[in-house]
């Protein structure tokens, strides 16, 4: 199914408790991981090939709807290519 993907995640500036969570225990499990980071995946199915226009209108989603800019940031907003 044709579909655009937001990427957000927490801003740098911020503590990030489930990431901090995950790197402790992988730690415990004697792993080499100083930190990790947490976000958010979001599908935007369509019935359609995404055009360039609905890239644009869901950057717009991206940061007026599914993100919360005061705590997060929005990484990226792409067309995902079908196989």
């Amino acid at each position: 199914m044709p579909k655009i993907i937001v990427e957000i995640m927490p801003k740098q500036d911020l503590l990030d408790p489930q990431g901090k969570a995950v790197a402790n225990a992988l730690k415990r499990a004697g792993n080499n991981i100083e930190t990790t980071r947490i976000g958010k995946r979001i599908e935007l199915h369509y019935k359609n090939q995404p055009t360039e226009k609905d890239l644009e209108k869901a950057k717009e989603l991206a940061r007026d709807f599914l993100s919360n800019s005061v705590i997060e940031d929005v990484v990226d907003v792409f067309i995902e290519e079908q196989n």
